[in-house]
């Protein structure tokens, strides 16, 4: 009898011990795992919106995060980076739907989705400090001095030169040079055989025009427009000249009319030099769609301005990744992001898109970035363009109106339809207009 009842005593005990050390595992299960009950729950579920098609990368990357944590997974879902694709974004952003990450691309939309309440304030993590592992670029991505997510790409800004036809012309890889010197090389390049000594997409055609405004202003210290700035008609002279009487770059309406392919004709052979940016890779790597026998060689953007100190270019840092403040899984997100950042992403390389944290090896991510075709590149220069050189760079930030009216008046200049001159003084016009009417 005293035996039965020592033995209740001790079952007592035991039961009342893993009672409490359950009780231990299950707050440690559930400590920062929102959306989890405990042991044996379902995974959290994250969700990430970008406009990179998934079997460039992100498919892979989420594949293995999947991998590696049973208890978070992430889906990736492709927008298209247009209005209409970040229309559908900020839909489903506003209205609740499945978002818990989301890559911005430029600083007017991360702004508007800021004032939408849409886009966290990572400030409440205090474990990743995004100044130390991204640089001094990281800082143009602030908004009232607060980060509203986190930069992970390096961006690249960059001339891409057939490197054969340059030894051929008996001409150096440049590693800093004018637009002026550019046009030189067009010339002699085109004498070569080609049908453009240069190529550019409409995206890049107005960076120099930014790289002047943003080292001098877009507005002076009278509160009016600086668009008159002598360079400004210095871009406007140099890219006509380069059209209409080297015949070297193509004319910018047949360009806009033709919708012209330019990356393919670089990579076919009809261009010898195209200005362009880091995702060139992707499609120079793809030898099934653009076979080539040429080597790829790299060169820095040229600058209006004879002072290489006066010089800013366009590059800093992109692919900027918010958490939706209005997500379940915050924690989990915030986990998934550092992870993505410090080294997750280097699948996303091979198209292109290189790591910007100082976490990531620089020569692994040129390993992934050049593949098997590594000898098809002048890796020197490559590497020259991606990290040795030191030119400041900007994100463009003006608005958009702005963006679109100075479109508009340079088109007509490049059709014929003004003069260089009657440009310049109707972009200043417009420009004061809008100044006075957003003051």
């Amino acid at each position: 009898m005293i035996r039965n009842k020592r033995g209740l005593a001790v079952l007592a005990a035991c039961v009342l011990i893993i009672g409490v050390l359950g009780g231990c595992g299950g707050s440690r299960n559930n400590a920062g795992s929102e959306g989890r009950e405990g042991p044996g729950s379902a995974a959290v579920k994250l969700t990430m919106w970008g406009a990179v098609p998934p079997e460039n990368g992100p498919q892979e990357v989420a594949d293995a995060w999947n991998a590696e944590h049973p208890d978070i997974q992430v889906e990736y879902v492709r927008f298209v980076n247009d209005d209409d694709g970040n229309l559908k974004l900020d839909t489903a952003l506003s209205t609740g739907q499945n978002v818990d990450l989301f890559v911005n691309y430029t600083l007017t939309n991360l702004d508007k989705r800021i004032k939408g309440g849409t886009a966290l304030d990572l400030g409440e993590f205090s474990d990743y400090n995004i100044d130390e592992k991204m640089g001094t670029d990281a800082a143009s991505w602030k908004v009232d001095g607060k980060y509203y997510g986190m930069p992970t790409k390096k961006n690249a800004a960059f001339f891409a030169l057939n490197k054969d036809a340059l030894d051929q012309a008996g001409l150096a890889v440049p590693t800093a040079w004018t637009w002026d010197e550019a046009r030189e090389y067009a010339v002699k390049l085109k004498a070569q055989g080609f049908k453009y000594g240069l190529v550019q997409h409409t995206a890049t055609f107005v960076d120099p025009l930014d790289s002047v405004l943003v080292k001098d202003g877009y507005v002076k210290a009278d509160g009016t427009s600086n668009l008159d700035d002598p360079l400004v008609g210095k871009w406007l002279d140099t890219l006509n000249g380069m059209m209409k009487d080297d015949a070297t770059t193509p004319p910018l309406g047949e360009q806009l009319t033709s919708k012209m392919p330019v990356e393919n004709m670089f990579l076919g052979g009809e261009a010898a030099m195209i200005n362009i940016g880091e995702w060139l890779i992707r499609s120079s790597n793809n030898m099934t769609e653009f076979p080539r026998e040429f080597k790829i060689a790299f060169a820095p953007v040229p600058r209006l301005t004879d002072n290489e100190a006066d010089f800013v270019k366009s590059g800093g840092l992109g692919d900027f990744i918010s958490i939706n403040a209005k997500s379940k899984n915050k924690e989990a997100a915030w986990e998934f992001l550092k992870w993505y950042a410090d080294g997750g992403m280097i699948p996303m390389a091979a198209g292109g898109r290189l790591p910007s944290s100082n976490a990531v090896d620089q020569d692994t991510a040129i390993r992934h970035l050049l593949g098997e075709y590594a000898d098809t590149y002048d890796e020197a220069s490559l590497e020259f363009v991606l990290y040795g050189d030191k030119t400041p760079t900007f994100v463009r930030s003006i608005a958009q109106e702005i963006v679109d009216m100075r479109a508009q008046e340079y088109e007509k200049y490049f059709l014929g339809s003004q003069t260089a001159e009657q440009t310049v003084r109707n972009m200043v016009k417009r420009h004061n207009d809008w100044l006075k009417q957003n003051q």
